[in-house]
This record gives C-alpha cells, structure tokens and sequence, in this order.
C-alpha cells in the first residue's frame, strides 16, 4: 500500500504542476499536444469537448467514468488539480499546524444532491452553464491560477529580466500582463478562501457538498468492483483510519466506509496498524454501507422533490434570461460582444465554455478577458475579445488549440484569416479628423485586411478620414485597439454568428522597366 500511495502523490502532483504551469505559460513553452493530453482527464471540460467534436480525443470523462466504476474516486485522487491542492493545504496543516482528529460525520446529501440536479437540469436548457461553470473543480482551479498567480509569475519574471539587463543580458524578455478582469478576480479569492478553509478544517468538505463532479462520480463509485472495507476479523475499532480519513466517510465504530464519499487518497491503508483495511473486489453491493445510506421512501421522496426544485428554477431562469434585452451601456453601444474565434456563435459558445480561463492565460496579446456581464448573467466571467486592452493576431489560432471543452472549436491558420468575428463601424462624430480637423489614419495603418481605408475629406480639404468595406473585415480589433479617442471613432460590434469574409482585392504593382545596371 505504500507503494500504491506514493504512486498516486507522484502522479497528481504532476498532473497539478502541469495544469498549473498551462494557465501561467506565456511563451508556449509546452506543445500542443503535451496540452491536450493533460487535459485529457478533466471530467467535465471532456465532457463538452465530446459533445463539441465527437472525437476520441475526447472520450477522457468515459475512461474516468469507467475507472470509478472499476476502482472509485480515482478522478478525485489522481486526476482533480484543485482536490490535489487541497490534499497540499491539508499536508501543509499537518506538517507545520496543529494535527486536526478528524471524525466520521454523516453525508450532506442535503447539499450535494440538489447542486447535482440543478446542474444537470440547467444543462438541458442552452447557455445555461453558470453555475457548473462556477462549481467545476478544473475551471475553479484554472482561475485561480489565472487571476492569482499568474500576475506574481509575471511579476518574477519581469524582475529576473530586469537583473538580467543589468548585466547586459537580454535573453529574457520582460511580460506586460494587461486587464484581468475584476468579477472573475473577486470570486477566485473567494473561492480559494472558502476551499483553503475547508480543506484545513475538514478536509474534502468541498468535494463531497459543491462540487457535482465528485457527487456524480460518488453515484458510480458506490457500485465499483473494487472498493475499500474495513475487515471485521481484523479490525479492532481504533479509529486511526477515521482520523485520517480526508473524506471523513469511515465510521470505525460500526466498521462501515461510506465509498460515495471516499476520494481515494489511501490514507486509511497506509495508517492501519492491524491490517483491517482492505481494498479488495466488492462481494456485494450492500456490503459496509452506512445505514444513513440504505435506501429508504424518504430519501427518494427528498430526491424527486430536489429534482421538481431545480427544473422549476431552470424554467424561471431560462424565462429571466429570454425576457431580458441587454445593451451595453457604453458611449459606442455594442449590441453583441465579440466571441474568440472557434466559438462559431454566441449561444453555442455560451453553452459549453466553463470559463477556465485558460484560453485567456494562453493568448499572446491578451484580447481575451473575463466577461462580467457582457453575455449576460448566465455568461459571467466567460472570455470575451477585448479590443480596448488589445486586439487579435491575425495568424494566431492559440486559443482554438488549447481550449478543453471544444466550446472553441480548431481551426487553422487560413480559416482564420477569413474568420468575421464582427463588423467595424465607423463613428464620425468621434474622430480627431471630424473633431480636431487633424490627420490620424491610425485604425488604417493596422487594419490585416485594408477594410479601413483613408478617402478624401470633403469637408476639409487635404484630409482624409476612414472608410470602412465591411467585406473585408475579420473582426480582429485591430482598428478600434490603435483608435486614440476615447469614445472610440471605430469598433467591432459582434456576429451573433461568425461569417466568412471575402478576400480583399490585391493592388495592381505598376511595373517600370529599369536600366541595366551600371556595374
């Protein structure tokens, strides 16, 4: 059993560095490739990414679901970054605190079960995703490395290249790290105080009350084949399992292990003195369940009552959001936020995106920000193009890779090229030449396609003021970033549905014939 626990620390710690290092790599240092089989295992991003793409490279929540079939948890235990970090908060507290005696308490199916059910009923409904978005545990983590981290990364590496240039070595660039956004900062420092709290006072609390990935996992490893029990001719009651038991699932009193709950770190293995834990093929599905667990008509009564409750809230909120009518109260009024490319429209990305942020974290030029209400309440802190923080490469597709849930779907470079996000539109009342009687020209000078051009100004002789062909225009805010004015003169207002432009007209080159060269 040793072996087998060090064997699960050295595997979910790297699979915690690596995600970790994902959300904080801002020269793409990993391959494509090395991303997606990281992520591979992250239940709910393979989930959506499944339904996105239909590809095998997406089947990582079936092999999950199978393995919790055959062994429980082990998602919790092996695979999960943020139940990982917890398993480092509650090591840190043991090391360096006061040891917490943990006890067995009894499931809050009370919590759990409702969030799971909500969550499984809002999904039934498009764009629906708030609240697994803010409940799955791989888009929590990712923020609050994003939001967190991320910026003191940032930070080190700016002064490691500032000590570097001192020496006149300037192999390390220093990072500029442009908007985070504010909704998205506040919940991660919430989320980590709660989850930090939890994990040192009672250790996977979190993962066995808000999280529906545990809870649903929980459902499938109460029916494994193999599982751990306590050996009643073996086992003498001490207790020492129970007080290492992050689940608090093991009730050493009456030899009972509530497997629903267990998160597979295989503490109790490691620490019984007797041998009286095992973790062996189950004989029988009822074997060592907690009576509070058995089936009863109060239980299923207090299940279909839960199920009646959410599907009632999800059509009160599906009505909300149908009845509201948005407009961005800004001086230029966009109508319609601008999605990353991949995202093919507003509601299918609305849908399947959990706002992970890793797509923001991995953007070279950081457009992408967390939304607040851009989407609306039910698309809160997913990423949106944010043309007055940066704009989009126009040979860039990074975003597209390493999405994990397919809610950015791949496309290649040429496709993107072609890609109309959005629409700029000219407002002259804004510009400096309309203004100002100055010359600007800035918004055509950083246009990839010429959909701005510089025409002739009638009203001021020997100016020239933009021109926009909408045809040509990709959306990638190029314009609008290099706009000086504020209000903005230019700006992209979002496809409810991306299009594809046309190509521009190439220049005729007139050729001349030259001289021979003189020598």
């Amino acid at each position: 059993y040793r072996q087998l626990k060090i064997s699960r620390i050295i595997l979910s710690v790297a699979f915690f560095l690596l995600i970790s290092f994902l959300f904080i790599d801002f020269s793409a240092t990993l391959p494509t490739a090395w991303k997606s089989g990281t992520l591979y295992f992250q239940f709910i991003p393979s989930v959506f990414r499944f339904i996105n793409l239909l590809s095998w490279m997406a089947t990582g929540f079936i092999i999950v679901s199978l393995l919790t079939l055959l062994f429980g948890r082990v998602y919790c235990s092996f695979l999960c970054p943020l139940g990982t970090f917890q398993d480092i908060l509650i090591y840190l507290r043991e090391k360096f605190g006061k040891r917490v005696r943990r006890k067995y308490y009894r499931p809050l199916n009370w919590i759990r079960f409702p969030i799971l059910i909500l969550c499984i009923v809002l999904l039934l409904f498009p764009g629906n995703v708030l609240l697994l978005e803010l409940l799955d545990p791989y888009s929590n983590f990712g923020r609050i490395i994003s939001n967190l981290l991320r910026p003191v990364y940032y930070s080190g590496t700016n002064f490691i290249s500032y000590l570097l240039e001192l020496q006149d070595n300037y192999s390390l660039k220093p990072v500029e790290l442009k908007n985070i956004g504010w909704l998205s900062l506040g919940y991660s420092l919430v989320l980590l105080a709660l989850v930090t709290w939890m994990s040192l006072k009672h250790g996977r609390l979190y993962c066995n009350t808000a999280c529906p990935v545990g809870t649903l996992l929980g459902r499938f490893a109460e029916v494994s084949l193999f599982r751990i029990r306590l050996e009643e001719s073996l086992c003498n009651s001490c207790g020492i399992c129970s007080r290492n038991c992050k689940a608090n699932c093991i009730d050493a009193k009456s030899k009972q292990v509530d497997f629903s709950r267990c998160v597979g770190c295989l503490n109790c293995l490691y620490v019984c003195p007797g041998g009286g834990v095992k973790f062996s093929y189950n004989r029988g599905l009822q074997e060592n369940v907690p009576k509070d667990l058995e089936g009863s008509k109060e239980r299923r009564a207090f299940v279909k009552k839960s199920a009646l409750m959410a599907a009632g809230v999800a059509v009160l909120s599906r009505t909300v959001l149908a009845q509201e009518v948005r407009k961005a109260l800004k001086p230029i009024n966009r109508e319609h936020p601008v999605t990353p490319p991949g995202s093919g429209d507003v509601a299918r990305f609305n849908s399947y995106c959990t706002a992970c942020t890793l797509c923001v974290s991995a953007c070279p030029t950081q457009v992408l920000q967390p939304s607040i209400l851009e989407y609306g309440l039910a698309g809160m802190m997913q990423p949106r193009m944010d043309y007055k923080t940066s704009f989009c490469n126009f040979e860039c597709v990074i975003c597209t890779e390493v999405c994990p849930t397919g809610a950015l779907k791949p496309i290649s470079i040429e496709e993107k090229k072609l890609l109309q996000l959005g629409k700029s539109y000219f407002v002259k009342e804004n510009c400096v030449v309309y203004t100002d009687g100055t010359a600007c020209g800035a918004c055509s000078e950083h246009c990839p396609t010429k959909a701005v051009n510089m025409v002739p100004y009638d009203e001021k002789p020997g100016l020239t003021i933009p021109e926009v062909t909408n045809d040509y225009c990709v959306g990638c805010g190029a314009c609008e970033y290099a706009c000086p004015t504020d209000p903005k003169s230019i700006y992209v207002e979002g496809n409810v549905k991306h299009l594809t432009a046309k190509k521009p007209k190439e220049e005729e080159i007139e050729t001349q014939e030259l001289e021979e060269f003189p020598f």
